[in-house]
C-alpha cells in the first residue's frame, strides 16, 4: 500500500492528536458484561458519544479549522452535513472566532438543525440529498472564497477522526477487532489507519445501514458510485461519498477487513440495548456495532471494541424506538 492510494498515515494522526489536545475530550472505554457474554470474547464500548458536541465529528472539524491560516479562517468555513459534522464545525469555528456556514438537506432531523443554529452558524437547507447541499457549498466557495471543510474526504478531517483510533489502542493495546460506523468513510479510514499503523493484525470492520449505503455500493463496484439517499434510523450514515472521492474510498478499500450491513430492525435493537442494558442514549448510527453483535452478524477475534459514535438523536424518536418502534414515521421519512 503506497502513498498513491493511502494518503493519511500514523504520523499525520499523531500530529492531529497534538494539535487538538485540550480542545476535545479523551472519551472513556468500558467493558460490556452482557455483550461480552453474548459474543464469547471481551467487548468494550468506546463512549465517543460523550464527546463535547455529542459525536466524534469534533475531532476532525477541530483539526481542520486549526490547520487553516488566520486569513482563511477570517473568510469563514463552509460544509455540507447530515448534522453531526455541521454541529462540530460550528463549535470548532466559534472557538477560533470564525463564522461557519452549514448546508444541509431536508432529510436532516430538526433537532440537529436547531443545535447548529444555536451555535451561531449560518444554516442553509437545500434539496433532499447531501449532494444537493454540496452544490450550495461549492457556490459559496466560488462566490465568497470561504474555506470548505468537507465532512469526510479531507486530509485534516480524516487525521482528526483517526485520533479516536489512537485512543482506542492506548486504552486497549491488545484489541483484536474494532467495529466502526461507516458512511463517507472519514471515521473508518482514520481509525483504520491508526489501528493498522499500530497493530496491523487487528481487524477493522465497517458497519452501516442497508438503506442507501454509498460506501458499500462503491466498494462492491470498485469505484465511487451514487446511490439513492433514503431515510434511516441511522441518518448520520446517509449521503454519498462523492464521485470524485480522493481519499476515503481508497483507504476504506485497502484498510477495512469487511463491511456489514444492518437492517432498520437491527439498528433499532441496538438502540434499545444501549438504553436498557448499557444505560446509554445513542443515535442509530452509533448503534450499528452493538446491533451486529446482538444479532450475531459477525464472529470476530477479541477483545472487540465497539465505537459508539454519537448521541444526537431526536428524543421523541428515541422514546418510540425504546417503546418498540422499528422505523421512522411517515412524516419523518418524508
Amino acid at each position: 500500500m503506497g502513498r498513491q492510494s493511502i494518503h493519511i498515515f500514523l504520523d499525520d494522526i499523531r500530529a492531529a492528536s497534538a494539535r487538538i489536545a485540550g480542545r476535545v475530550l479523551k472519551t472513556p472505554m468500558v467493558q460490556s458484561p452482557v455483550l461480552s457474554q453474548l459474543a464469547g470474547v471481551p467487548v468494550y464500548l468506546k463512549l465517543e458519544h460523550h464527546q463535547t458536541t455529542g459525536s466524534f465529528k469534533l475531532r476532525g472539524a477541530t483539526n481542520a479549522v486549526l490547520s487553516l491560516s488566520p486569513q482563511e479562517r477570517a473568510r469563514g468555513v463552509v460544509a455540507a452535513s447530515t448534522g453531526n459534522h455541521g454541529r462540530a464545525l460550528a463549535h470548532a469555528a466559534k472557538a477560533e472566532g470564525a463564522l461557519a456556514t452549514i448546508c444541509m438537506s431536508r432529510l436532516v432531523p430538526d433537532n440537529k438543525v436547531s443545535e447548529i443554529r444555536r451555535l451561531g452558524a449560518d444554516v442553509r437547507i437545500v434539496g433532499r440529498s447531501q449532494d444537493e447541499a454540496q452544490e450550495e457549498v461549492d457556490r459559496l466557495v466560488a462566490a465568497k472564497g470561504m474555506a470548505m471543510v468537507p465532512p469526510f474526504d479531507h486530509p485534516a478531517v480524516i487525521a482528526g477522526q483517526g485520533t479516536l483510533g489512537l485512543e482506542i489502542m492506548e486504552q486497549l493495546p491488545e484489541a483484536g477487532t474494532v467495529l466502526v460506523p461507516l458512511s463517507g468513510g472519514g471515521l473508518a479510514a482514520g481509525v483504520a489507519a491508526a489501528v493498522k499503523g499500530l497493530r496491523p493484525k487487528t481487524k477493522v470492520i465497517g458497519l452501516t445501514m442497508e438503506r442507501g449505503a454509498a460506501m458499500k455500493a462503491s466498494l462492491d463496484a470498485g469505484r465511487p458510485v451514487q446511490v439513492e439517499e433514503l431515510p434511516s434510523l441511522a441518518d448520520s450514515l446517509g449521503g454519498g461519498i462523492g464521485l470524485d472521492n480522493r481519499l476515503t474510498f481508497a483507504m476504506c478499500r485497502d484498510l477495512l477487513d469487511e463491511v456489514v450491513l444492518l437492517s432498520e430492525e437491527e439498528i433499532a435493537g441496538g438502540m434499545r440495548h444501549a438504553y436498557a442494558v448499557e444505560r446509554e442514549i445513542v443515535e442509530g448510527a452509533a448503534a450499528v456495532g452493538m446491533a451486529a453483535l446482538l444479532f450475531d452478524r459477525i464472529r470476530l477475534p477479541g477483545p472487540v471494541v465497539v465505537i459508539l459514535s454519537g448521541r444526537n438523536v431526536d428524543m421523541e424518536l428515541h422514546r418510540r424506538i425504546i417503546n418498540g418502534a422499528v422505523s421512522l414515521t411517515t412524516e419523518e421519512a418524508a
